[in-house]
């Protein structure tokens, strides 16, 4: 189940170009406060999916609901 929110919130990512040569910025949108950057998109990607499942983790920890994603 953990598996399957981090893919569908994932899907949902925009990631853009914030330095002309090196550095890529990442978020999930309906997700607040979720993002990331890297010095590549790939690196960025890896960010992103770290933040999102150690907020995961955090809010399943403390007992709060995860936020319903649709497809």
């Amino acid at each position: 189940m953990l598996s399957e929110y981090i893919e569908i919130a994932m899907a949902k990512a925009k990631y853009r170009q914030i330095d002309k040569y090196t550095k890529y910025y990442g978020e999930i949108i309906p997700l607040k406060g979720i993002w990331a950057t890297g010095k590549t998109l790939k690196e960025c990607e890896t960010n992103l999916i770290e933040a999102l499942t150690d907020w995961v983790t955090f809010r399943i920890e403390i007992g709060l609901p995860l936020p319903r994603i649709k497809r």
